[in-house]
């Protein structure tokens, strides 16, 4: 079956590419025609990342540190230099940090979160903005969380930053108007991932891990979400049949926060 949202000619920029979110996205979205530029901190998993992509997409693997300012703008630069344009970008970078209550966390590790998390997702969007505007079209697909709707215990840093995201999606939408460019973000739910595995594992300590059947219980679908999943509503939002959707926050979760 052919694919009908296609990316043909469009170029992605996608951070925090070789996370399990961030490849599955860049792997979908090269296979329905993007180029890809890939950023990531890790530059070993970030190539074996790309090493995986067809021809087609043409991909650009570039290391950042999307906390710092100088950084994000070479990225931005180095998509530019290598593909004249920037179509598409997936601000995806983010960190779950210390898996402790309130009380127990520290002052460096709540900041160290919200530095990658929301600084990160800022200094993106402040780079990329500029492009997509002069371009008069784009589409930004921020990583939010379904922690940015709901509580959650023993992350208070991550809630806080994912609270962030989808505020900033909004006041971004908001921001660019009429101008061509669509601002929104993704909150995933629980996805079988490292992050996930490092949460769960946190809030049970022990020699036993918890296994996914009983992390699933309180889904309605019953199951933990997959990365394709999330990479499947990323390729929408990116693409022109979301040619009307913008300042939304698209929970992709198995119906966990309407339970």
């Amino acid at each position: 079956m052919t694919d009908r949202i296609r990316l043909d000619g469009k170029v992605a920029l996608v951070t925090g590419a070789a996370g399990v979110i961030g490849r599955a996205t860049i792997t979908l979205l090269a296979a329905r025609g993007a180029r890809i530029v890939a950023v990531d901190c890790n530059a070993n998993a970030l190539q074996q990342a790309i090493a995986a992509l067809p021809a087609s997409a043409q991909a650009l693997a570039q290391t950042a540190d999307v906390t710092q300012e100088d950084q994000v703008a070479g990225y931005v630069r180095g998509a530019l230099d290598h593909c004249g344009r920037i179509d598409v970008f997936y601000n995806n970078a983010g960190i779950e940090g210390d898996i402790t209550p309130i009380v127990s966390t520290s002052l460096d590790a709540f900041r160290r979160v919200l530095d990658v998390n929301v600084v990160g997702v800022f200094l993106g969007m402040k780079h990329v903005l500029p492009v997509m505007l002069q371009q008069r079209a784009g589409s930004i697909i921020n990583t939010a969380s379904i922690a940015g709707l709901i509580g959650s215990n023993d992350i208070v840093a991550y809630t806080a930053s994912k609270h962030a995201v989808i505020g900033m999606t909004k006041t971004a939408a908001l921001e660019c108007g009429d101008s061509g460019v669509r601002v929104n973000c993704v909150c995933p739910g629980l996805i079988d991932s490292r992050m996930l595995s490092a949460i769960v594992e946190g809030r049970n300590p022990g020699p036993t891990p918890v296994p996914n059947e009983r992390v699933a219980e309180r889904i309605p679908l019953r199951r933990l979400g997959r990365a394709d999943e999330v990479a499947s509503i990323v390729a929408f939002l990116a693409s022109d049949d979301a040619s009307y959707v913008s300042g939304s926050a698209y929970t992709v979760d198995g119906g966990r926060v309407a339970s």
